[in-house]
């Protein structure tokens, strides 16, 4: 294990230095001048200098990406060309809703998704089944910004059980802050839940057909012990890896939820510095993002052989 995850430490250092590689190049290939855009098409040729100097890409790419990769290895990610903030307090600000509010949100979906996933499985073609799988395919059906959205008009406009001001810090108010949070978790839960349930059920169905559990069954344990100590066991690997994807995913694609419920995140930083052309923004959220994508994937990976004994890694 010590060897593996030594290996797997060693790739994570080369997929980061990958994908900051990679996007640096991207956002220079993007059509126009950022200097320009910032002072404006009315400014002077000399004003555009002075600002692609203070943005340093005046400077070969070489040295630029030089710069920024030496500067972001001492956690310095460089200070936006929008308001002059530094960008390493406005991600870690960000960072902290997003997580709490994907973190939530996924815990919900497993809460609802593993046990539906089981009683579907445990009833398979039957009307739970299939009313299950309905509610399942429901939930995959209607996108995040539909979900969103009627839950803003039935339960904070229309009934108005739930606040609808904007974002509240859970220092400033917790009773507000939870309240403003319940809208959006339930939105990304529902389709993640019901990917979690999907994904648990045809594992429990194919775990279920397996001699062993029949064997459990003739050597007198009872249901309980062999669903829970032995069906569970070996069908929760495939929703751990689901579970895994669908958390990286939701990181940077929360965009929408954001927009709609006044979320400050960062799908909501990355897409103000796309829109303003703020490349340091847009280098820095990436890069974190991607980072703890890495990461996810790598706990991902080593809770396989935690979960299932047969796993081993050399």
């Amino acid at each position: 294990m010590g060897s593996y995850l030594a290996r797997r430490l060693v790739y994570l250092v080369a997929q980061v230095l990958l994908v900051a590689t990679v996007v640096f190049l991207l956002l220079r290939l993007v059509p126009g001048d950022p200097a320009r855009t910032i002072v404006g098409e009315t400014a002077t040729e000399e004003q555009v200098a002075t600002m692609r100097h203070k943005l340093g890409i005046d400077q070969p790419i070489v040295g630029q990406y030089v710069g920024w990769l030496s500067a972001a290895a001492r956690g310095d990610l460089g200070t936006s060309i929008v308001n002059g903030a530094p960008i390493g307090e406005q991600v870690g600000q960000r960072l902290g809703n997003t997580l709490e509010l994907v973190i939530i949100s996924v815990v919900l979906a497993l809460m609802l998704g593993l046990p539906l996933g089981i009683l579907a499985a445990m009833r398979a073609n039957r009307p739970t089944d299939f009313a299950l799988s309905s509610l399942a395919m429901l939930g995959l059906s209607l996108p995040n910004f539909v979900v969103g959205s009627l839950g803003l008009l039935i339960f904070a406009l229309g009934l108005r059980w739930l606040p609808q001001h904007q974002f509240v810090a859970f220092g400033a108010d917790p009773a507000q802050h939870l309240q403003l949070l319940v809208l959006p978790v339930v939105t990304l839960a529902a389709s993640t839940g019901a990917v979690v349930m999907r994904m648990t059920r045809a594992a429990m169905l194919d775990v279920l057909r397996q001699d062993y559990l029949r064997t459990a069954r003739a050597k007198g344990l009872g249901d309980q012990a062999v669903l829970v100590r032995h069906a569970l066991r070996n069908a929760i690997t495939p929703v751990v890896s689901i579970v895994g994807l669908e958390l990286a995913a939701l990181l940077g694609g929360t965009v929408i939820v954001e927009t709609i419920f006044g979320w400050p995140g960062l799908s909501s930083l990355l897409l103000a510095g796309v829109r303003a052309r703020d490349y340091p923004t847009v280098q820095a959220v990436v890069l974190v993002i991607a980072v703890l994508t890495i990461l996810i994937n790598l706990v991902v990976d080593l809770l396989y052989g935690w979960l299932d004994p047969r796993i081993r890694y050399a």
